[in-house]
């Protein structure tokens, strides 16, 4: 039975080798990644299919988030991208920093989630008036500027700096106030699971001193009651940290800030509540009037102003709110 099969298998291929060749020609040249990416406008993201909180009050409208699609280009992309005016093509070193790789940036971007996340649970727990606590903190190098001159590595966490315990970002600007432009300083850190000494010299940037790298606050917290956050492996950034703290507050409360309408939003958020600029405000605004948002809350500054000049361009009937805080977007929520 399989010499029959074998040789009907042998067969077929000699009589169609040729067409064959050029299939397997074809579909490689056209599933081949190139060394771009082209941006484009994505979709929403209702945060509560990403928060889940025990016992929590329902919402009638939802809260969602604005993400950027961010395709591989491939032979077939890059040609659809010429004939569609909402994609731009990146070349791939426009997709990081200076002295950064890919997975570099990959590895930033999903620390500064679960940073962003954190700050969410954070804020929308205190906001309205529950339980959290910050069990742990560290802070992780995810950045290391061309011509910084240290021997730190990304993925370094630093435990403290001239042997004073730093644990969060202000505690690192509040050493360096205290040094002078030239200074080296001594690192105590944990690299590949290992605990060793490193340095950095002080470096001048617009008036202040800098280490010259990003670094990421990595925290747990505990609240009461107890949430969960399910965001995918694919997913990543900060950009949702305002609306994730907007859901988790109003799973909290009883008053429904939604009032049954679809809100979106972007912008980070920081533990005491500040929101902070994103990217990509063009692909989130026109993911948002495309899948029919009434309302769109933005960091306020270029941000916003970004936003504005697009609706008033495009026509789009969307209501854009400028907002620098969680109170700023709270106050406007509950006057609606």
């Amino acid at each position: 039975m399989f010499t029959k099969v074998y040789e009907k298998i042998k067969e077929i291929l000699s009589k169609n080798y040729k067409e064959l060749i050029f299939i397997l020609i074809f579909m490689t040249l056209f599933t081949i990644p190139l060394p771009y990416y082209i941006n484009a406008p994505g979709g929403l993201m209702n945060v509560s299919d990403r928060v889940v909180i025990e016992n929590s009050y329902k919402s009638e409208g939802s809260l969602n988030m604005a993400y950027v699609s961010e395709i591989k280009a491939t032979i077939p992309t890059l040609i659809m991208s010429i004939f569609n005016k909402d994609w731009d093509v990146l070349k791939e070193e426009e997709m990081t920093y200076e002295n950064e790789s890919i997975d570099d940036m990959y590895y930033r971007d999903h620390l500064m989630l679960e940073e962003s996340v954190n700050n969410a649970i954070i804020v929308g727990f205190t906001k309205a008036g529950k339980n959290v606590e910050i069990t742990s903190s560290s802070l992780m190098v995810t950045y290391i500027d061309e011509d910084s001159k240290t021997d730190l590595e990304i993925g370094d966490e630093i435990l403290s700096i001239d042997e004073i315990e730093v644990n969060k970002s202000t505690d690192v600007s509040e050493i360096l106030k205290n040094k002078n432009e030239g200074d080296t300083i001594s690192l105590k850190v944990i690299s590949d699971k290992k605990e060793t000494i490193k340095t950095a010299t002080l470096k001048k940037e617009d008036e202040r001193l800098v280490i010259g790298i990003l670094i990421t606050n990595k925290k747990e917290v505990e609240t009461i009651p107890k949430v969960e956050l399910k965001f995918k492996k694919s997913e990543s950034g900060p950009s949702g940290g305002l609306m994730t703290a907007l859901s988790i507050y109003n799973y909290l409360t009883e008053e429904d800030i939604t009032k049954g309408k679809t809100i979106v939003g972007t912008g980070t958020i920081d533990e005491n509540g500040n929101v902070g600029a994103i990217g990509g405000v063009k692909y989130k605004l026109k993911g948002a009037v495309k899948n029919k948002a009434e309302i769109f809350l933005v960091p306020n500054g270029e941000n916003y102003e970004e936003a504005i000049k697009l609706k008033k361009e495009n026509n789009y009937k969307i209501e854009i709110i400028g907002v620098s805080t969680i109170d700023d977007a709270l106050n406007y929520l509950m006057d609606l």
